[in-house]
């Protein structure tokens, strides 16, 4: 699972290091956006938080590697919930500071904000879930959130689809970015509840062998 999720979001990924590359002054290898060269700020503070929490964070569902190395997971939990928050709040940021993207619409607008808060909300969920001993709810917070920061993985396919379509409209891009925000969560949702440890709905919290209070 951990590397076919690090896959998912190796091309935006990839992408985000060239923006930055450029930012601090390496070759221009994208295309110019007038919209981060006037307001850079929110755009580096994203990538520089969503890039390590997609990287790392992806490890973070591995069961071999939360059993062998519980210690590294707790730590790693604690920069990846400041890494997610970062990552939540200057998307919200960039969203409202940033005049809408050529080629988008209001729809592509109101779902962005959404899923900043959704994902700040979900952080902020798990996070109570783990300090209470709740590994399930946790777990399943978490999941949610990662998969709202995964969503650029999934555009780059829903946006191929658009392209092949022939969707050139303001509304085919708005929905092209929309639907994959809505796959990750669903499949979210079905490892949540069918998944190794599903069922986190109405579930009672777990008792930690582990310190309370540490982020896992």
């Amino acid at each position: 699972m951990p590397f076919a999720l690090v896959a998912l979001g190796l091309l935006p990924v990839a992408s985000g290091g060239l923006r930055l590359g450029e930012v601090f002054g390496g070759p221009q290898l994208m295309p110019a956006n007038p919209r981060f060269e006037a307001l850079p700020a929110p755009m580096i503070v994203h990538l520089v938080s969503v890039i390590p929490f997609a990287l790392v964070g992806a490890f973070q569902f591995s069961s071999q590697v939360r059993g062998r190395w519980p210690a590294w997971h707790r730590w790693a939990g604690r920069v990846l919930v400041l890494l997610g928050m970062a990552t939540a709040i200057s998307g919200l940021w960039m969203t409202l500071g940033y005049p809408l993207q050529p080629g988008s619409g209001e729809l592509l607008y109101i779902v962005r904000v959404l899923v900043g808060a959704g994902m700040a909300v979900s952080i902020a969920r798990g996070l109570r879930a783990i300090r209470r001993g709740d590994v399930r709810h946790h777990l399943a917070w978490m999941t949610r959130s990662y998969a709202l920061a995964l969503g650029a993985g999934t555009q780059v396919i829903t946006g191929a689809v658009r392209s092949a379509l022939s969707g050139s409209g303001s509304l085919d891009f708005d929905l092209s970015m929309t639907a994959a925000w809505a796959m990750n969560l669903a499949v979210a949702e079905y490892v949540i509840r069918h998944g190794p440890g599903g069922g986190a709905r109405g579930s009672r919290p777990v008792e930690l062998r582990t310190e309370v209070g540490n982020p896992a």
